[in-house]
């Protein structure tokens, strides 16, 4: 039996749009007919293949299907868990949590997914047919939590792990956006003064043939220069921008923007212990559902964002191949934080290595959200005085002209 998404219309020209489980499109088109909709299209959802290609007739791939938010996937995990501990087969649980979603999409890959639990395959096969939704970490561990007999344990491993990772991204979020906010508003206001009102100021002056002081002549200038070339600076900016995109997308260039931000005083240790974290949950979870360390290790490696503590992870892998520590290859490197260093070494000692690596994760991420809450504590009053100044500046070069005229009539 798999699963297929219809459109159909009812009695009224309406169109409906839904997924269905049937043996072919023949019988859902049947079923549909039944229910009284005219079926337009039946497609089956996509499942993957070896080599990677949809089976049957117009089906679609599960390669092109989107990610899935992170709330949404930690939801439907977190629902699996529940529901498997409760000892309902996992068929149900998918059917379960599918007819509790409300969105369509989410609907329709879970439908897939128990269409082809269904014909015998495992839970992370049916997972595979969409790859962009759940990711290789998430695949690896539901494999290993079903050969190991601990799905349920896995899936609310799974499920924590999603929520603390979208819960660390959204700190970071929002600690930025207060000063960035502040900074585009403080913009304004200063293009605004020296491109709106400073023009009046000159039209006022202009009339009187009185020399004007130098602050005030300066940010004519300027306002002159800005209303003149602002399509140049636009243009410039644009260009700019896409072109170090362009750049950074390049493997030396980027490699040697993420080494730079590692040797950077505060941004460097912000860089190292985010990576870290990521790295060291990662590792936890998967050495903690049973997949062998060296697998571990590779897909640990894959989450990692800064090249530099990639391909360090990489090394390391191959030295633990070899018959090394995790602790002292990564320590190599000399670009992971010692704390984390030091708690690896102490879990391989005493054989509790995902309780260890746990605890680094967490120290990191404590350690992440102090750096990032003092950073945005000192930009706040940095950004205030700076574009306070810059307010200042133009208010007293539109007032001394005033003042000089006022003297002068006096």
């Amino acid at each position: 039996m798999g699963a297929y998404e219809y459109a159909a219309l009812d009695r009224t020209g309406r169109e409906s749009k839904g997924v269905m489980e049937g043996d072919t499109p023949r019988q859902v088109r049947q079923i549909l007919r039944e229910q009284g909709l005219i079926p337009i299209q039946v497609d089956e959802i996509a499942r993957n293949n070896k080599a990677g290609d949809a089976t049957g007739g117009g089906a679609l791939r599960g390669s092109s299907w989107r990610s899935i938010s992170a709330n949404d996937l930690a939801l439907v995990t977190r629902q699996l868990a529940t529901l498997v501990r409760a000892a309902l087969p996992i068929e149900e649980a998918l059917l379960a949590v599918s007819q509790q979603t409300t969105r369509p999409r989410i609907k329709s890959i879970l439908i897939a997914v128990r269409s082809r639990v269904m014909e015998g395959h495992t839970l992370a096969s049916g997972l595979a047919q969409f790859p962009r939704v759940f990711p290789e970490l998430y695949r690896a561990t539901v494999a290993a939590g079903e050969q190991a007999g601990q799905l349920e344990n896995v899936l609310e491993r799974l499920a924590d792990y999603t929520e603390n990772r979208q819960e660390m991204r959204n700190q970071m979020m929002l600690a930025t956006i207060y000063p960035a906010l502040l900074l585009l508003v403080s913009l304004g206001i200063a293009l605004f003064l020296v491109t709106y009102i400073m023009p009046q100021v000159v039209d006022v002056f202009d009339t009187r043939d009185q020399q004007l002081p130098l602050l005030t002549t300066a940010l004519i200038g300027l306002s002159e220069f800005l209303r003149s070339w602002w399509w140049l600076l636009t243009l410039v900016l644009v260009g700019g921008t896409t072109a170090l995109v362009l750049w950074l997308r390049q493997p030396g260039p980027r490699r040697r923007f993420h080494n730079l931000l590692l040797r950077l005083p505060l941004v460097g240790r912000l860089t190292a212990g985010f990576n870290a974290a990521r790295f060291a949950r990662t590792l936890s979870i998967l050495n903690g559902s049973g997949v062998p360390v060296l697998e571990a290790m590779r897909i640990a490696g894959q989450v990692v964002v800064n090249i530099p503590m990639r391909e360090a992870v990489e090394v390391a892998s191959r030295k633990v191949r070899e018959g090394g520590n995790i602790s002292r290859a990564l320590g190599a490197s000399k670009l992971f934080p010692p704390m984390t260093i030091h708690l690896i070494a102490s879990g391989e000692s005493s054989g509790r290595l995902d309780e260890m690596l746990e605890r680094a994760a967490q120290n990191q991420e404590s350690e992440v959200t102090s750096l990032v809450q003092g950073m945005t504590a000192a930009m706040q009053p940095l950004v205030i005085l700076i574009m306070g100044g810059i307010v200042m500046i133009i208010v007293a070069a539109i007032l001394l002209p005033i003042f000089q005229l006022n003297q002068l009539l006096g």
